[in-house]
């Protein structure tokens, strides 16, 4: 299946710069400590079926799940802050101009994760990455999401 190629700036994003088209703190913050490749390559076997149209990028899909759980939003909320967020768009590598993800591609690309063992990985993998930036994701039904500074992450020697 081919893969749909997202993330293009636009002219007017690249006209308006960083701050105008949804800077988000947490978001941003996020996106700078974590090492998305990693999640690209438990993602790679997901990008790859039959004819048809376009998919969404494996990783596209997961970081919009994330922020679903980060937020506790359900699917079709999800969709509706891709569309209206620019913060949102921006973290999961959409263009201003990009079509996104409707609930249903959401709910089963969730369903496929689950279906391979995979969301639990990642979701683990993204916490591995994080303590060992020092920092850690709250996560639920909240206003904001929060990033908390964790007391100083044990040398990998130390753990049991």
């Amino acid at each position: 299946m081919a893969v749909k190629r997202t993330g293009q700036m636009s002219f007017v994003e690249a006209f308006l710069g960083k701050r105008a088209v949804g800077s988000s703190g947490i978001l941003d913050r996020i996106g700078s400590l974590v090492k998305w490749y990693r999640f690209e390559k438990l993602l790679g076997g997901l990008n790859h079926g039959g004819p048809g149209h376009p998919g969404w990028p494996a990783l596209v899909l997961y970081k919009a799940l994330l922020l679903q759980s980060l937020y506790g939003l359900s699917d079709r909320e999800l969709e509706e802050a891709l569309a209206d967020r620019l913060s949102f768009r921006r973290f999961v590598g959409l263009a201003l101009d990009e079509t996104v993800p409707d609930h249903t591609v959401l709910n089963r690309f969730r369903n496929l994760l689950i279906e391979k063992g995979l969301l639990d990985r990642l979701f683990g993998e993204l916490d591995r990455q994080l303590e060992k930036a020092g920092a850690m994701l709250k996560r639920g039904a909240m206003l904001d999401a929060t990033l908390i500074e964790a007391a100083s992450a044990p040398g990998s020697g130390e753990r049991a």
